[in-house]
């Protein structure tokens, strides 16, 4: 029998996450070596994650970074508010979104070991989220925004990089993303293949609502640019009002955007 004491059990189950029986198991079983009985459990541990890997993540927390060249912005996605809000699972949120800033969203490689004992830890299926650094081009500006809840959690994050624009009018702009949730920035950056879909799906409404097919045309591609203008950023209402974004911009132009929000 391997010699450890109660300390020996309680450390390692807070380093773990493990149970007290399965932290007293793998002691025994690498004859009290700490180290050896850490990795053994962080091994089951991750067998276990990994049985959990198509369960829903839908809570999770959004962090933003930044610093005169670039700014980041990550989610990192849980199955319950309950891990989310933890500060161990904020707090490694900072860390990578840190990471990213200084290093590119390559570097987030160097946290999956830290991913993985909070998988355990939570016993949850926790993923990566959005990664993403805007590097801040010469000439333009960037905001960030970060809305958070009671807690102090990020849930609704959206960095936004404009060129002549004032910072007034770019920070609503942000505002307006994370009321709005664009999901491109302009017509072309909509996947064809989306279009193509939702183009379909209107001749099937058209057909159905029997309307003479000499109109399909007309009224299919109406459908589908009243679809287009609802998700594309430059045409929507500020706030849902009758001024759109580009209109808002004047002679500015908006460069990139991007945007994180929990239950997405």
């Amino acid at each position: 029998m391997a010699e450890f004491t109660a300390k020996d059990v309680q450390k390692l189950r807070q380093a773990s996450g493990a149970g007290m029986m399965d932290a007293k198991k793998a002691l025994d079983e690498t004859s009290g070596d700490f180290d050896a009985a850490l990795q053994a459990l962080r091994e089951k541990g991750l067998a276990k994650a990994e049985s959990r890997s198509d369960r829903e993540s839908s809570n999770g927390a959004i962090a933003i970074a930044r610093n005169d060249n670039a700014v980041a912005l990550v989610e990192l996605k849980s199955e319950t508010d309950f891990s989310a809000k933890a500060q161990d699972f904020l707090t490694l949120t900072q860390e990578i979104a840190e990471l990213i800033l200084e290093s590119g969203e390559d570097s987030v490689s160097k946290k999956e070991e830290a991913i993985d004992d909070l998988r355990i830890a939570k016993k949850e299926n926790i993923q990566l989220g959005v990664t993403r650094r805007i590097v801040i081009e010469e000439g333009s500006i960037v905001d960030a925004y970060l809305h958070t809840d009671q807690e102090g959690r990020g849930i609704n994050g959206v960095v936004v990089q404009g060129k002549e624009v004032s910072p007034e009018i770019l920070h609503e702009i942000a505002l307006h993303i994370a009321f709005a949730k664009p999901s491109a920035l302009n017509r072309e950056e909509v996947p064809s293949e989306e279009i193509q879909k939702e183009r379909e799906s209107a001749l099937g409404v058209t057909k159905a609502e029997g309307k003479p097919e000499t109109a399909w045309d007309k009224i299919v591609e109406g459908r589908v640019s009243k679809w287009l203008s609802e998700r594309v950023l430059l045409e929507q209402g500020m706030f849902g009002e009758k001024e759109t974004v580009a209109q808002k911009l004047g002679n500015g132009s908006i460069i990139n955007f991007v945007q994180a929000y929990i239950g997405d």
